[in-house]
């Protein structure tokens, strides 16, 4: 009775428990369980899937099969439960509670609308995207500047103004800017740009200096690559390169001391001269 039986085989030590469980950590490097990715990358024929759809924690598997499945049809197919119920085998009532599943946590919106011809059909839009309806969900990216929002633009340096003001000053200035752009195409300024800049060329013409010696002066020593604002360009130099007044010319007979008279234009060359009114420049004054 004592005698041990040697025909029943040992019972065999179990390898489950504790770290020897072969779905748990690594032993020499070799994983135990879990799932390992075969991918390849597509470039034909995907759809791209949020991870807060694929691993919804609240969705059930037939309702996050059913997303996919309808995030990769294309826009205008059918997805109504009677078209879903003939490509899947679930049937209609599981099909309808997933589609409710979806509609709950935003992936779908079905709204029931009327045709042109006065029937009652149901629209669905798919989404995506569903705001804050996932708990993996990404922040929303920054949204990007529509067209009808240009990038506000920088302002233009400041430019040296006139001490006189003049309209027929002002209009020579205007002149020389418009003809910038025979010297050096890069030099197309748009209205707003040559508005700012006029009082700039104003002080330069004020100095004496002919329309010819400042469109010299901007346009001279220009570098080759192309110019991304011109204006601002041409601002620095109207400011940076300003030449100084030129002595006075007449004295003031009331009180000794000099005066400055404003540009005006000769009636018979059109060029600028300084003098206390309209008349004949310098050059033409001899001639009449």
């Amino acid at each position: 009775m004592d005698t041990q039986n040697s025909s029943v085989r040992p019972y065999a030590r179990s390898r489950t428990g504790g770290k020897n469980h072969p779905s748990r950590g690594t032993r020499r490097g070799v994983q135990r369980g879990g799932v390992i990715h075969d991918n390849s990358r597509h470039t034909s024929r995907f759809t791209v899937i949020g991870n807060h759809l694929a691993q919804h924690a609240e969705l059930s598997l037939l309702a996050i099969g059913l997303a996919v499945h309808i995030q990769s049809l294309p826009s205008g197919a059918l997805v109504d439960i009677e078209t879903l119920a003939g490509r899947f085998p679930e049937g209609r009532s599981r099909i309808a509670g997933a589609l409710r599943e979806l509609e709950v946590h935003g992936y779908l919106r079905r709204t029931r609308v009327r045709t042109d011809g006065g029937l009652i059909v149901t629209r669905t839009v798919s989404c995506n995207r569903p705001g804050r309806s996932g708990a993996t969900e990404e922040p929303e990216p920054r949204p990007r500047r529509s067209a009808d929002k240009p990038a506000r633009r920088r302002a233009l340096p400041a430019v040296p103004q006139p001490a006189y003001p003049a309209p027929d000053l002002l209009r020579t200035a205007l002149e020389v800017l418009a003809g910038l752009r025979g010297e050096d195409s890069r030099l197309l300024l748009s209205a707003t740009d040559a508005e700012h800049l006029v009082p700039g060329v104003a002080a330069w013409l004020e100095r004496d200096l002919p329309p010819e010696a400042v469109q010299r002066a901007l346009t001279a020593g220009l570098p080759p690559e192309p110019l991304t604002r011109p204006a601002a360009l041409l601002a620095h130099r109207l400011s940076a390169q300003l030449p100084p007044l030129p002595p006075f010319r007449a004295p003031d007979r009331g009180s000794g001391s000099a005066v400055r008279h404003p540009l005006q234009n000769c009636d018979a060359c059109d060029r600028a001269f300084r003098g206390p009114e309209p008349g004949t420049c310098a050059v033409c004054a001899p001639e009449r």
